[in-house]
């Protein structure tokens, strides 16, 4: 079998694009892969136009072959473009491999450890502003079935916060808490917005509402700040998602950075990375909780990794999303009465497009500027479930 093209879907999603990857060979199978990367989709699509030249003609089977000599053979290295562009070929290659077997792509991980994962709602809070307005988002979302809520109580606050500041977001969570009671889990981002001093003081003050985690406390590019601010938080702290590649989390677990790590399979590297992050994250004890706020095929590849995986903890999805998501492929997920998700058990990554209700989301630009737009307006407001709720107890 070999490689004889490799194309990109684009569909507009309202808050990003996806960019679906299509990896064509000369048998007719055609694998997917995700390379959604959020207000950056033109310049990742060129980065798999280019990569395209690089791999056409081989055996796509080959995966650790053609990923290990790729990524050695780029004079860059890293990054968010390259890294993603790496990530969802490596998806792609995965899938061919299985549907070529007949199997899930958990089958040639070593198979199933579990046959479902707990979940997390994010997106759940889209249109709320007030702190009764969250509360009743909360209490609506879990009705629908999840067990675990999370988001950003920070607007776009930079580096520091003020005390007024600081209550407005406490009110917010504790009138989530009251909402949902003390059974339904608590995460609470931070999108890399706080210094170490106003992180600290955060974690300190939401330590009272029990939250699994606080992450991304402080940015991304700094891990002595993440480690004084783990030092010092009462709180667990998870980070990750936008580190790239195992050269990114080892040193951050060596330093007992973090509690729980959050690598993007579409980001990271792509399924085997994560695989391979997990192990490391295991002989820590550190919890592995990919990140996933994304589109079908990111999900699946998750669920994937979710099945096989033995740290794995937590499964991050949108509790809804734009109306057209189940129109644009074949992703109907099951969440049980006790908020978890089963792994979808078809072959390969188990998505299948319909490229005509594609056709209909083209590319629009949507920039994402987190330090300026309001984290909660962020979505339409016709938005629907993509899920098959409550049911598969």
């Amino acid at each position: 079998m070999k490689i004889v093209s490799i194309d990109t879907l684009v569909v507009d999603f309202y808050r990003t694009n996806l960019v679906i990857v299509r990896v064509h060979t000369d048998e007719g199978i055609i694998g997917l892969g995700e390379a959604t990367l959020e207000g950056k989709e033109r310049a990742v699509q060129g980065a798999i136009a280019e990569l395209a030249e690089a791999v056409v003609g081989l055996d796509p089977t080959r995966i650790s072959k053609i990923l290990y000599e790729t990524a050695r053979d780029w004079y860059w290295r890293g990054g968010p473009v390259i890294m993603t562009a790496l990530s969802s070929l490596e998806m792609a290659l995965w899938d061919i491999s299985a549907r070529e077997l007949g199997v899930p792509v958990s089958r040639l991980l070593g198979g199933a450890t579990r046959d479902r994962v707990r979940a997390y709602a994010n997106g759940w809070f889209s249109g709320a502003v007030t702190p009764e307005d969250y509360a009743a988002a909360a209490g609506r979302t879990v009705k629908s079935g999840f067990r675990g809520l999370k988001w950003d109580p920070f607007e776009n606050y930079d580096l520091t916060i003020t005390t007024q500041q600081l209550d407005r977001v406490l009110a917010q969570i504790d009138a989530v808490r009251r909402e949902v009671g003390r059974d339904v889990e608590l995460f609470i981002e931070g999108h890399g917005r706080f210094d170490v001093r106003h992180a600290i003081k955060i974690a300190k003050e939401i330590a009272q509402f029990d939250p699994v985690w606080f992450e991304e406390p402080c940015p991304p590019d700094n891990l002595d700040a993440l480690v004084d601010i783990r030092r010092s938080s009462p709180v667990p702290i998870a980070a990750g998602e936008r580190w790239f590649g195992r050269q990114g989390f080892a040193p951050a677990l060596a330093r007992q950075a973090v509690d729980f790590v959050q690598p993007d399979v579409t980001h990271a590297g792509g399924i085997a990375e994560l695989a391979f992050i997990s192990t490391l994250a295991a002989t820590s004890y550190v919890g592995f909780a990919p990140h996933n706020p994304s589109g079908p095929l990111s999900t699946a590849a998750t669920l994937q990794l979710g099945a096989t995986l033995p740290n794995f903890r937590y499964l991050e999805i949108m509790a809804t999303d734009v109306p057209w998501r189940p129109e644009i492929t074949n992703e109907r997920l099951v969440l049980t009465d006790d908020g978890d998700v089963l792994v979808p058990t078809g072959v390969g990554l188990g998505i299948e497009l319909d490229l005509a209700a594609i056709e209909q989301h083209p590319f629009t630009p949507h920039p994402l500027q987190m330090f300026r737009d309001a984290v909660y307006d962020i979505r339409p407001r016709d938005e629907r479930s993509f899920f098959n709720l409550g049911s598969g107890s």
